[in-house]
């Protein structure tokens, strides 16, 4: 359903997957890559979203980087460049507000495991453009990369897992406090019994069928409620 696409990133050139609803329009959803890089299952969640309606764009971060092994995913996601990641991911930002495909000027970014993380990183470095923020069981997983909170416009709808050892339930209620007593529109969904990355249906020995399922729904409708 999708294709690579290419997109300028502060003076260089980026790429990602870019999958558009049969529809031909919706609104525009960045979607990060987990720490294995810019995957097929990654590809197929945009394409999931496509066919929710949503204009969905992947921007590889790693540029052409993947891997299936968790030790070079860590040190692909420890060695990654966070100000060429920022910059790419709002290549992609600007990419969308720019396509004909993509209705409305409010945007939503979602991210899953690392990606999570780098959701909110983006929804607090480009206000005035995403307007919703998805994270699936990620926080920020470099001391050194937290955001401005206060800079954050977005609702926020995450996803983390109560059996999660990665991001655990406990840091995702702190951080889900932290964002409320600034006044942000936040909440956090904790899905019981399921594992850190239990949406990934490639990972049998951590894919939820049934939090997925209901993490799903959830995220669809908050989306569409928030972009239209």
């Amino acid at each position: 359903m999708g294709e690579i696409v290419q997109f300028p990133s502060n003076g260089h050139e980026a790429q990602g997957y870019l999958s558009v609803p049969a529809g031909g329009a919706g609104p525009g959803l960045v979607v990060i890559q987990e720490w294995w890089g810019l995957v097929p299952h990654v590809e197929d969640v945009c394409d999931r979203f496509a066919a929710e309606r949503f204009v969905a764009l992947a921007p590889d971060l790693y540029h052409g980087k993947t891997t299936t092994e968790p030790d070079e995913a860590g040190k692909l996601m420890m060695a990654m460049n966070l100000d060429q990641a920022g910059r790419d991911m709002a290549g992609a930002v600007h990419f969308l507000q720019r396509h004909d495909a993509v209705t409305g000027e409010a945007l939503g970014v979602t991210g899953f495991c690392m990606g999570g993380g780098l959701a909110l990183v983006l929804a607090c470095q480009q206000p005035e453009a995403v307007k919703a923020c998805v994270p699936w069981y990620g926080i920020i997983p470099w001391e050194h990369a937290e955001p401005d909170w206060s800079a954050l416009q977005a609702k926020v709808l995450g996803h983390f897992a109560s059996e999660d050892g990665f991001f655990t339930p406990d840091k995702a209620r702190a951080l889900e406090s932290k964002l409320r007593d600034l006044g942000k529109d936040v909440r956090f969904e904790i899905h019981e019994g399921a594992d850190h990355a239990f949406f990934n249906d490639t990972r049998p020995e951590v894919y939820d069928e049934d939090a997925a399922r209901a993490a799903w729904a959830s995220t669809i409708s908050f989306l569409h409620d928030t972009l239209g």
